[in-house]
């Protein structure tokens, strides 16, 4: 290893942004640099963090609002403040490098560091950029990114693949083969709609399970429903007499991807990325409000390769979902090629990937 460096990793906001931005953090320390989190103070940021050993930097700060009105003027004052809040911590103790995983989190302390001197590295988990990564692009030194494709959507004389970062548990669980579906066994589905759940996804599989199961689909369900629709989402299969386990949250979803022959699922780059490492074929209904429509490229990228089928929401109903779930039972060698396709998408070692890079960027 070279010389010791001291690496801000801003990547507050949602889980897609904290969970890659903490595998990257653990594959720094684990070299043994010193880093430190840069978060914005979400509720979600304090379970994924706990048994982070480093130092965290909270700047609050607020989404991206386009247009104009009262909160878009808001939103503005927000950022600036973050700017403002981040420029004290980060001239007391400049890192070397800072690596921003996009959001609106990133924008305070990625401008501040752009004030400082300090450089900094992008990465884009999506195919197309996000606002935060669009917006502090020009100053960039280098942007990583997922899909070798985003290429196209953004401008930069540095533009590296590195892959979405996988937390270890996730990337070491997915070098293991999927548990072999026996002849005649029930199609084992898994649902879930990201960390906090799907309410489409919630209201409309239910009765499209059942409806499958009540025409002789034999299914073993894995729901991932999220805090507020779990009780209600039981509630309808219990009602229906599906055979389902309904679960607020997951942690060990290592276990769940080895048991899926099937997932139905928003299509953010997380998700993406985790289906691809396990080699899972997948129905992606993308999110429809997704800024700049992202999930629905993502998704698309996957259909073209043939490693998922893909639905817009809108589309999407419990009696069309119904004899999807007939259809594709009844080709199994289909699904192993969809599994085989995910599979091939699979980016090992991005974390490691990313770290690289960073130490060249702050070496």
């Amino acid at each position: 290893m070279g010389k010791k460096l001291s690496i801000g990793v801003a990547c507050g906001g949602t889980g897609g942004h904290i969970f890659p931005g903490l595998a990257t953090a653990n594959e720094l320390a684990g070299r043994g640099h010193e880093v430190t989190l840069w978060l914005a103070g979400d509720d979600i940021e304090h379970d994924a963090v706990k048994a982070w050993a480093g130092e965290v930097v909270t700047i609050p700060s607020e989404g991206f609002q386009f247009g104009f009105s009262l909160r878009s003027i808001q939103t503005i004052f927000s950022l600036r403040k973050a700017y403002r809040l981040s420029l004290a911590p980060m001239r007391k103790h400049a890192p070397n490098v800072m690596l921003a995983m996009g959001s609106y989190a990133s924008y305070g302390p990625i401008r501040a560091a752009a004030k400082l001197g300090v450089p900094y590295v992008l990465h884009e988990a999506n195919l197309i950029p996000g606002r935060a990564v669009s917006l502090l692009a020009r100053k960039a030194d280098t942007i990583a990114v997922s899909f070798d494709k985003t290429s196209y959507y953004i401008k930069h004389p540095n533009i590296v693949a590195t892959g979405m970062p996988l937390r270890k548990s996730l990337q070491v669980a997915s070098a293991r083969p999927r548990r072999e579906k026996p002849e005649g066994a029930p199609l084992r589905i898994l649902v879930v709609g990201g960390s906090r759940g799907a309410h489409a996804l919630n209201e409309t599989v239910p009765k499209a399970i059942a409806d499958a199961a009540e025409k002789g689909l034999g299914l073993e369900v894995e729901h991932i429903a999220g805090h507020r629709d779990r009780e209600a989402v039981e509630a309808v299969y219990s009602s229906l007499g599906a055979n389902a386990h309904v679960h607020e949250f997951v942690q060990d979803m290592e276990g769940k991807y080895l048991a899926t022959d099937l997932a139905i699922c928003r299509s953010g780059a997380a998700t993406c990325a985790e289906l691809a490492a396990f080699g899972v074929p997948a129905l992606m209904v993308p999110y429809p409000h997704a800024v700049r429509d992202h999930q629905m490229s993502n998704a698309r990228i996957l259909q073209d390769v043939g490693a998922a089928d893909v639905i817009a929401q809108e589309d999407l109903s419990s009696s069309w979902l119904r004899d999807y779930l007939i259809n594709v039972s009844q080709k199994p060698a289909r699904l192993e090629r969809m599994s085989v396709s995910m599979k091939k998408r699979s980016q090992p070692n991005a974390a490691a990937r990313l770290a690289d890079l960073l130490e060249k960027v702050g070496g």
